[in-house]
């Protein structure tokens, strides 16, 4: 369970293919606090360190993962964010983040706002009912408040900081971002579709 609050950024140092899929090996100064085969989210995806020393950690990537994030689209030198799990007795700000993506999105539109910046994203049909405005959604594992929401787009306002304390710093319009709905939404959505299905085909008919 994480918070979508990233902790720090870290640098993609070595990418390797494996039978099962890929390795990721990341630099980051969280490194010498890992322990193997804890977890940790990787630009919103949570995954299991798997090995580290004081400067980096690895962590196998298996092809379902690749299938269903952005994490197969990064490039050695790339910035990644990262975030160690929620702790029982910690504040928990942002939202309830699973590291489970949804879905992957494309930037559609990035620019300077003012002070803060405008992020367009593209997002799957299948998303859609999951977001609502005002809400939740993690992008790359940012906690994000949904500040704007249209057929197939949903638009986000990035503050300066939130922009220079994560990876976004380096986003560009055209990139692949992992997106995961607000765990609340799921579990509404799941309800009300079992909810559907198992109705009588009689209810609320009159005799």
């Amino acid at each position: 369970m994480f918070t979508g609050l990233v902790e720090t950024t870290g640098r993609i140092e070595r990418i390797d293919g494996t039978p099962a899929g890929m390795r990721l090996a990341v630099r980051t100064t969280l490194a010498s606090e890992l322990v193997p085969g804890e977890s940790i989210a990787v630009n919103g995806v949570c995954v299991t360190v798997t090995t580290r020393d004081a400067g980096a950690f690895t962590a196998d990537l298996s092809r379902e993962t690749l299938a269903v994030t952005a994490l197969g689209t990064m490039a050695p030198d790339r910035a990644v964010n990262l975030e160690r799990p929620l702790r029982a007795d910690a504040r928990l700000g942002g939202h309830f983040v699973l590291g489970h993506v949804d879905g992957v999105g494309r930037i559609t539109m990035w620019r300077a706002d003012g002070g803060a910046h405008w992020l367009e994203i593209a997002i799957p049909a299948a998303l859609e009912p999951l977001v609502i405005p005002k809400g939740s959604i993690a992008v790359d594992g940012i906690s994000l408040t949904v500040a704007s929401l249209t057929p197939g787009s949903v638009g986000l306002q990035i503050i300066p900081f939130t922009r220079t304390h994560t990876a976004l710093e380096q986003a560009r319009t055209g990139d692949l971002v992992n997106l995961e709905a607000d765990v609340l939404g799921k579990y509404v959505a799941r309800l009300l579709a079992a909810g559907a299905a198992s109705a009588p085909a009689s209810a609320g008919l009159e005799r």
